[in-house]
């Protein structure tokens, strides 16, 4: 979707990781110091989980043929990822070759594979949702919404710093009316990036702070994003303070992701 928008302009693992390493190392060490702040642990020192974890690895037992081919995949995988784009190899083909060197080599089996029911659920519901967007594209429902938000912001006159910050904020909270990030991501992401370069913001720049803002989204609520499920399923957070302390990290967020980000992308001479 920010290909369509960029045209032929690229975008590697590195560019990512160099435009956000700052901003979600600040976020890595303020939001736990902040959470263990206003909702602290009722458990502060476990001195029995280094001796637990020792006996895990010990009934795991010494390293096998499988694993060593395990991690030799991984760490191809992960290296194409990150020097992809010099080596002009696509992400999804570095995918699919370390699917791949599993499968021939037998590390993983094919019918291992076809019981990853979740992750064969989620790729087909993500590939209609984006599907779903591109007709909406096809049909004049984005670009009419486009417009309409065009001539909302743009008739207030604001510089395009402003206008999009506003933007950003639409867009972030807009979230709340979807059950999923993919869906959202597959009906808005478009429609703001496209918004956002028409009132003078900067392609690349739309497309990595609404990138960003994806990502934080999943925070705002216990059924966003995959793993949020699973951690408020675990019944430590009561419902009502889930969604307290994930406003207070939204705020948290926002003010280290957007208030930081202009001088690190000055910086590194992206802004």
């Amino acid at each position: 979707m920010a290909q369509s928008v960029l045209g032929h302009q690229e975008l590697g693992w590195t560019d990512w990781a160099k435009s956000a390493i700052v901003l979600g190392l600040a976020s890595l060490i303020i939001v736990p110091f902040i959470l263990y702040l206003v909702y602290p642990p009722s458990v502060k020192s476990s001195p029995d989980a280094p001796k637990l974890s020792r006996e895990k690895l010990e009934k795991m037992g010494p390293w096998t043929k499988n694993k060593m081919i395990m991690a030799a995949t991984l760490v191809l995988t992960i290296g194409f990822w990150v020097f992809g784009g010099i080596l002009n190899v696509d992400t999804m083909t570095v995918a699919i070759l370390g699917l791949l060197v599993l499968l021939i080599t037998g590390v993983v089996t094919w019918k291992e594979c076809l019981g990853e029911g979740i992750a064969w659920d989620t790729l087909t519901w993500f590939a209609a949702l984006i599907a779903i967007a591109d007709y909406l594209n096809k049909y004049g429902l984005i670009s009419w919404f486009s417009q309409t938000v065009v001539q909302f912001v743009g008739g207030l006159g604001l510089l395009w710093k402003l206008s999009f910050g506003i933007l950003v904020m639409l867009y972030f909270y807009s979230y709340y009316f979807f059950s999923s990030g993919a869906t959202h991501i597959g009906a808005m992401f478009t429609a703001f990036l496209l918004v956002a370069s028409a009132l003078g913001t900067s392609p690349l720049i739309g497309v990595m702070v609404l990138a960003f803002l994806s990502n934080l989204m999943g925070e705002l609520a216990h059924y966003r994003i995959g793993s949020a499920p699973v951690f408020y399923g675990a019944n430590y957070v009561p419902l009502a303070q889930w969604w307290d302390y994930s406003f207070l990290i939204f705020i948290v967020n926002i003010i280290i992701w957007l208030g930081i980000i202009g001088a690190w992308w000055k910086f590194i001479g992206l802004w």
